[in-house]
């Protein structure tokens, strides 16, 4: 009698397009490599997560623009216990990094030990591959 309890393995979610946000652009540039955050044509303020509409002044005036993609950690979490799909990455780190550009991105923190992740902290891009068709931005010292 086999006595083992199999657990099933849940993949990791992979993000989707969002057509009332409009990530479309920010998707297929991710795929290139590149980071792109909207930007308010009207006031230069840039804004991230992608939205329908300037933060700025409420207008649909936006453009997409690539960044630099180096930052600082502004505040971090180490993950322990994870969501269903992340249980092979355990512990993790997750951060919001803020872009020199002015923006903060949550995001994990890679290629470092959770335990040396410190606030500002430089950090630079870097990509997880989840697929064929996504790479999801992380970042990793610099």
């Amino acid at each position: 009698m086999n006595t083992s309890i199999e657990k099933k393995v849940i993949p990791r979610p992979l993000p989707k397009v969002n057509a009332y946000m409009d990530t479309a652009p920010f998707w297929k540039a991710a795929r290139e490599g590149k980071l792109m955050i909207q930007f308010c044509k009207d006031t230069g303020e840039p804004q991230f997560f992608p939205r329908p509409v300037s933060m700025a002044n409420g207008k649909r005036n936006l453009e997409w623009r690539e960044v630099s993609g180096r930052g600082k950690v502004y505040t971090h979490s180490t993950t322990f216990n994870a969501w269903p799909g992340h249980e092979a990455r355990v512990p993790y780190v997750v951060a919001l990094v803020e872009l020199e550009e002015g923006v903060r991105i949550l995001c994990n923190i890679l290629n470092v030990k959770p335990e040396d992740v410190k606030i500002d902290m430089p950090v630079k891009l870097c990509w997880e591959k989840l697929s064929e068709e996504i790479n999801y931005p992380a970042f990793e010292p610099a």
